[in-house]
């Protein structure tokens, strides 16, 4: 396959990348930084230099363009303002599904957030506008006929070692889950076709990945 993934140096991102180019797979992404472009060539991915924010659509299709499937990985980042999570969280998402489709790349994987809502409260305003943003751009993802999309909703995020066992239903309940297994899970989606049209929320569990993305297609 080749997989083209949005914010191609996140921590998730980079661990995606080299699952997949430790099997053979073409791998690349997009950065806003040349300078990050050696932690991806690290990674066995190729480095496409385009900021999401400013990109038009054309200049993302040509760049998925024959791609088996692209990934959403990117994201405002710590420290970031409300207004960038809409430019990042919610716009970059949606203008890489409008490229996707422009492509005529179908499979859109997208990482999202558990409580992603575009109608979300929370204490933090920041962090309600990341919330709200992220929830956008499901509905938006959601929406499109011409996209075989699936949405992954994780906990919360950390740096532990993965354990390669998962909880993954519609809705979870509150936990963590290591970025490593996230990364697993995206794989694992990437190779099931019938994850299509789900959106479903992931925290570390008992099952392990490969038994619980199949009992998501049974």
């Amino acid at each position: 396959m080749r997989i083209v993934i949005a914010g191609g140096h996140g921590k998730i991102a980079l661990i995606l990348e080299r699952l997949l180019a430790q099997r053979g797979d073409s791998v690349a992404g997009f950065i806003r930084n040349p300078e990050q472009a050696a932690d991806l060539d690290a990674a066995g991915a190729q480095a496409l230099v385009v900021d999401l924010e400013k990109a038009s659509v054309d200049e993302v299709a040509e760049h998925v363009r024959g791609a088996d499937a692209v990934v959403f990985a990117a994201g405002a980042g710590p420290g970031s303002g409300a207004a960038r999570k809409e430019t990042v969280d919610r716009d970059a998402a949606i203008l890489l599904a409008d490229a996707a489709e422009a492509a005529g790349v179908e499979r859109y994987v997208m990482i999202s957030s558990m409580a992603a809502d575009p109608n979300a409260t929370a204490d933090d305003d920041v962090f309600q506008a990341y919330l709200r943003a992220k929830g956008a751009a499901d509905e938006a993802i959601r929406s499109r006929a011409g996209l075989k999309w699936t949405i992954v909703r994780p906990g919360a995020l950390t740096n532990d070692a993965g354990t390669g066992r998962v909880r993954i239903a519609e809705s979870t309940g509150r936990g963590s889950i290591p970025r490593e297994d996230v990364a697993a899970v995206l794989v694992a989606v990437l190779d099931e076709p019938r994850t299509a049209g789900l959106t479903f929320e992931l925290i570390s569990g008992d099952t392990a990945i490969a038994d619980a993305v199949a009992a998501l297609v049974r």
